[in-house]
């Protein structure tokens, strides 16, 4: 009777060892997850204004990544007349899709003279660009001319006079000229004029006392500026 217990018991740790072991041999698999793509610290895409006319303006764009950390071309270029909508994507004015390439450009006409819009750009997917949201304007309709004469120059500055005249049909009751720096010059001081700057843009309009031109009438303003490297001219865009 001894040797049948002891038989049976060794038999029934020997079945649930195994079963342990078989269990335990297979153990069970843990889902995989999809790894999230690392993108780099940059934007996407940039884009500048090379071109603008009375009725349009010409963006160039480039687009430096593919999905899921850039895009892919076409991509659509909205304006709008105001940063708020630009910012809201609210009642876009105008809209182009551009061609198939990475670095290209589109033009869009039908615009409104001397009229600022604001640009943004929507992939093929559909996916709106968070970064790139910048202001363009077209150029105004002539009516006056805007020429500069360097009077003085030194190693760190020059002093410029800016003469404004009415080339247009129609007396002037005021005027604004307006550039873009190429190097690092600052307006120190101007007279005859009121300067303002943002970045390498300068605008100045007329003071209190000489916004108004007559046929052909002409007044000045000058400019202290200050730069490392003192351009050989200015190019000026003058308008009402």
């Amino acid at each position: 009777m001894l040797r049948m217990f002891l038989a049976v018991t060794t038999m029934a740790l020997a079945t649930w060892t195994g079963t342990t072991t078989a269990a335990e041999a297979t153990p069970t698999p843990t889902p995989s997850s999809t790894p999230t793509p690392t993108c780099p610290p940059a934007i996407p895409i940039s884009a500048s204004v090379t071109g603008a006319t009375t009725t349009s303006l010409t963006i160039s764009y480039s687009i430096f990544f593919r999905p899921p950390c850039g895009y892919d071309p076409p991509m659509t270029v909205s304006l709008f007349t105001s940063r708020e909508d630009a910012q809201q994507w609210r009642a876009a004015v105008a809209e182009v899709v551009s061609g198939s390439e990475r670095n290209g450009s589109v033009t869009i006409d039908r615009l409104t003279p001397d009229t600022e819009y604001w640009y943004r750009f929507t992939d093929a997917e559909g996916r709106r660009d968070p970064y790139v949201i910048a202001s363009a304007r077209t150029a105004p309709l002539t009516s006056c001319q805007a020429t500069a004469t360097i009077d003085a120059r030194w190693g760190s500055g020059f002093v410029a006079t800016v003469t404004v005249r009415n080339t247009g049909t129609l007396p002037l009751d005021r005027w604004r000229v307006s550039w873009r720096w190429s190097g690092d010059e600052q307006v120190h001081t101007a007279w005859g004029g009121v300067a303002e700057t943002a970045g390498s843009d300068v605008t100045v309009r007329n003071a209190s006392y000489n916004g108004t031109l007559a046929l052909d009438g002409a007044t000045t303003f000058g400019l202290l500026v200050t730069t490392s490297a003192v351009p050989d001219g200015l190019t000026l865009t003058c308008a009402r």
